[in-house]
């Protein structure tokens, strides 16, 4: 099974240089192999393979020798990235691949192999940078894959390291009504369970949007190309980490409870992208950020056995009593409470979606009654 780890890296002023070279090297590798695959499609209608490219790159150290600087290895994951983008392109329709801008203030680097980690010294050695000084709060025993560095908009360093520990996924346990629950995701509340529970929505970015707007006024003022500037900048970035952290932290949290407690979660299919559009509620669903929260219980979900149940986006779960299955279509957004006119049974709107969106889905399964 394989798992990421990821820890903060404390790099001197010599070893940032180094990563500085390492982020501008490979993205010129990224940016040529991509005008090459876009050159080789124009003119053969062919696609060239990264090995290709990989043959290729010794030829560019004549006119660049900077790049005999950096780990070589590091230079061909590059083009393996691109591969990916392309992947993604044309099975997600995620859009093309775009070139790399050295402006951009997030920048990464791959290393397959050849590195070292050291837990009793808290440092890591990476080819061509030497060893480095790594917060390594958390222990992993298993074969090491490839090591991602990076740097973040706020200037931090990190290293992300896939290991695999040799253990295999575990066979998906059985579930009935009874050890599974449904959820709507929402707004108001950030998450409404079949049975009743709601979990309020902290929004994190709506509490430092005030911040956020006197430190992006105060950018506004500053003169391009100065150092005020970039101090500014790096305010909002921080700023931003810190919202970004407080929401994966919440979310962890509460993924990690949801697959402890049951054996299958039920979920409703959302379109964010097409929900986005919504100007007035742009940010707020931004905010809750569902699809973040959705790939950590699928991902939790795998490494304990726990089943992911989903219903299509058009099933009118929001509608439709969970008593007797009568179809209200009048009500609108507003109303947050309606009784049943067949049976007269009282509903939450948002637990009342929560129980069929659980009823849907088991129902999917053939567990219905049991």
């Amino acid at each position: 099974m394989l798992k990421a780890y990821k820890y903060r890296m404390y790099p001197t002023k010599q070893q940032e240089e180094m990563f500085s070279k390492h982020f501008g090297c490979v993205r010129v590798i990224y940016n040529w192999a991509l005008e090459q695959k876009i050159k080789s499609y124009e003119q053969d209608g062919k696609a060239i393979s990264r090995f290709t490219l990989n043959k290729t790159i010794p030829t560019l150290y004549k006119d660049m020798e900077w790049l005999k600087e950096v780990n070589s290895q590091s230079l061909r994951g590059a083009t393996l990235n691109l591969d990916n983008a392309f992947t993604r392109f044309f099975r997600e329709k995620t859009g093309f691949p775009k070139f790399k801008s050295k402006k951009n203030p997030v920048q990464s680097f791959s290393v397959p192999q050849y590195y070292k980690v050291d837990f009793e010294t808290n440092k890591v050695k990476l080819p061509k940078i030497g060893w480095i000084k790594t917060k390594l709060h958390r222990h992993f025993d298993g074969n090491l894959k490839t090591a991602t560095v990076s740097k973040t908009s706020s200037g931090k360093y990190f290293i992300s390291i896939l290991v695999d520990d040799g253990k295999e996924l575990p066979d998906k346990q059985d579930f009935d009504e009874n050890s599974a629950v449904g959820i709507d995701v929402g707004i108001k509340d950030f998450a409404i369970m079949s049975n009743g529970e709601k979990i309020d929505n902290p929004r994190h970015l709506n509490n430092s949007v005030k911040r956020l707007k006197v430190l992006q006024k105060r950018l506004s003022r500053k003169q391009r190309g100065s150092k005020n500037r970039d101090k500014a900048k790096q305010q909002i970035a921080k700023l931003h980490e810190k919202i970004a952290n407080q929401r994966n932290d919440f979310q962890h949290k509460l993924t990690s409870r949801l697959i402890s407690e049951n054996q299958a979660i039920a979920l409703e299919t959302l379109t964010v992208s097409g929900m986005l559009k919504n100007h007035k509620l742009a940010q707020s669903i931004s905010d809750v950020s569902w699809s973040s929260f959705v790939t950590k219980l699928e991902y939790k979900a795998e490494w304990y056995g726990k089943s992911i149940l989903r219903i299509g986006q058009f099933e009118p779960s929001t509608k439709i009593c969970n008593v007797c299955g009568y179809h209200n279509n009048n009500i609108t957004l507003v109303e947050r409470q309606w009784q049943c006119p067949d049976c007269g049974a009282s509903h939450d709107r948002d637990v009342n979606a929560a129980i069929n969106i659980k009823k849907f889905a088991l129902n999917k399964q053939n567990l219905i009654g049991i």
